[in-house]
């Protein structure tokens, strides 16, 4: 039904990449700390399932939280590193991001650019 392939250091199916792609373009952060690039990801705890399947598809992801902050309850999940590098930048290169969500595209293009990826 869906193919796996191997992107960089995982192996995801074409399924699962479009549903990585999907969430980033509508809900992730791409940037950093002025020293380190990082992609973020902040969504409600009841999330938690989705986030346990990002740390599988991108190994050497982070989950932190869960977070309380005002009537916000959130999990946070940051790819950093060499996972940013190695794991995650291979596989949003193998998608044009430009073509669904030029905006997305412009802030990850940004990163890329700042941090030298």
């Amino acid at each position: 039904m869906f193919h796996e392939k191997h992107y960089g250091e995982t192996q995801i199916t074409e399924y699962e990449l479009g549903i990585l792609v999907g969430i980033l373009i509508g809900e992730g952060h791409f940037g950093g700390d002025r020293i380190k690039a990082q992609v973020t990801l902040r969504m409600h705890v009841r999330e938690k399932k989705l986030f346990e399947k990002l740390l599988k598809l991108i190994p050497g992801s982070k989950l932190y939280g869960p977070y309380h902050h005002s009537n916000r309850h959130y999990y946070q999940w940051m790819v950093r590193g060499r996972s940013l590098k190695k794991v995650l930048i291979p596989l949003l290169d193998k998608v044009n991001i430009s073509e669904w969500s030029p905006h997305t595209y412009a802030r990850y293009k940004k990163m890329k650019e700042t941090y030298s990826l």
